[in-house]
């Protein structure tokens, strides 16, 4: 296969699988290769590079050259592109994912078969050892589901870190409070995760056993691929809960639901190609008031390199303010409502550290895990640097320095008009 020959196989810039395959017929043939991608057209044109044999090895150049045809599926986040890709490789077992490495060096997720299961990633290798059955470093453990193979250890990782701040659990750190009482402490004391919120209290005994295992249950059908049908039984336990006059469990999984709604995550793909400049959607925040009067927040979009003004957007601070931070949260927190418009690659916002940290607070709090880049202006109030991702600074600085500049004309523009308004009435 040429690249020239990708034309033909109209691949998005959007989240997915790829898969190469060998034959005449487009889904008929026999698949060699099974990938994920952030971006499903960038990531496939990386493998016609010229350096392809020295930076992903011989046999994948092989692959390459053997493959005929290009198929794909798009996903609506990197973390169900990880997940659809596992599924598929342990369906299909392609040739050349199986040289990459063998069974023992893939990654597993591994949920114990317990009272209160634990999930752990296990090596193949320890997995399936020879003679002695599942273990993870060196304890026999007791199985109930399996999920994998994953070929990358460390987007696994990056995987269950999203998942653990929407359905929190326990690990192998945590000892259930029963278990606490059963060795003489008078007091269950929580571990590390529960202190952070990543456990739900397994070590506290403020979770029952029957509670934990819905959010388990909730952890298989993610990582089985169902994400519409757990969406839906999200909704169902939500309806029934706020019906049944329990609000504060109905708010928890209405928080849940806009979590999976909204997951995004670039970093997953570690070793993803992107092309600089372009291909990209980029929203980029400003905030505009005068003594805190008439403030005002904006939102701004490049697409591909381009502006897209009608994208832009306006948001009315309700709380009159000159706190830049705290009009700059607002925005967002309503940005992220809208589940309609299309999550971005990069958020940009102006200014230092402070305006950056509080759209990452306010991502996390959503369950949203996307870069943000901040642009830090000088005393003509003219970019000086970037900071935050460094790789999404890399690969999108020119899309980041124009959707900036943007937000800032568009923000001063109707913060005149509204002001101007004011003054006339």
């Amino acid at each position: 296969m040429k690249r020239p020959d990708l034309k033909k196989f109209a691949l998005r810039d959007e989240a997915g699988v790829y898969m190469f395959r060998k034959g005449s017929a487009l889904r008929a043939g026999k698949i060699l290769y099974i990938g994920k991608a952030a971006s499903l057209r960038d990531r496939v044109r990386s493998y016609f590079a010229p350096d392809l044999g020295e930076t992903r090895g011989l046999h994948i150049r092989k692959m390459v050259e053997e493959a005929t045809v290009v198929t794909h599926e798009t996903t609506g986040s990197v973390l169900e592109a990880l997940i659809l890709e596992a599924n598929l490789i342990k369906r299909h077992m392609p040739p050349y994912n199986a040289a990459s490495k063998d069974n023992k060096s893939f990654n597993y997720l591994v949920i114990t078969k317990e009272e209160y299961p634990r999930i752990i990633i296990v090596r193949g290798r320890d997995l399936f050892s020879a003679g002695g059955g599942p273990s993870s470093g060196g304890q026999k453990l007791a199985v109930k589901k399996v999920f994998g193979p994953f070929p990358q250890g460390l987007s696994l990782q990056e995987a269950i870190k999203i998942v653990r701040r929407i359905f929190p659990f326990r690990d192998s750190t945590c000892t259930p409070c029963d278990e606490q009482k059963k060795k003489g402490k008078g007091i269950c004391k929580p571990c590390f995760n529960r202190q952070i919120g990543m456990c739900p209290g397994v070590c506290t005994g403020e979770v029952s056993c029957e509670e934990y295992g819905r959010t388990i249950k909730n952890i298989s059908e993610l990582f089985s691929g169902n994400f519409k049908g757990l969406k839906r039984s999200l909704s169902a336990q939500m309806k029934a809960a706020a019906e049944g006059e329990r609000y504060e469990e109905a708010v928890r999984l209405r928080r849940q639901i806009g979590a999976l709604t909204h997951i995004k995550d670039v970093s997953l793909i570690k070793n993803e190609r992107i092309s600089a400049g372009g291909g990209a959607r980029i929203e980029a925040y400003d905030v505009a008031h005068t003594a805190g009067t008439e403030t005002v927040a904006v939102m701004a979009v490049v697409d591909g390199g381009d502006r897209v003004p009608a994208a832009y957007r306006m948001f009315k601070i309700h709380e009159a303010t000159n706190d830049d931070v705290k009009a700059l949260s607002e925005a967002l927190e309503r940005r992220l409502v809208h589940a309609e418009w299309p999550l971005p690659r990069v958020f940009v916002t102006d200014g230092g550290k402070a305006q950056m940290r509080a759209a990452e607070r306010v991502l996390a709090k959503a369950g949203v895990s996307v870069p943000v880049v901040g642009v830090v202006k000088n005393q003509f109030h003219k970019p000086e640097r970037l900071i935050g991702d460094k790789r999404a600074i890399e690969a999108y600085e020119r899309d980041i320095l124009l959707a900036n500049s943007e937000a800032h004309r568009f923000g001063i523009t109707w913060h005149r008009k509204r002001r101007e308004k004011r003054l006339i009435g």
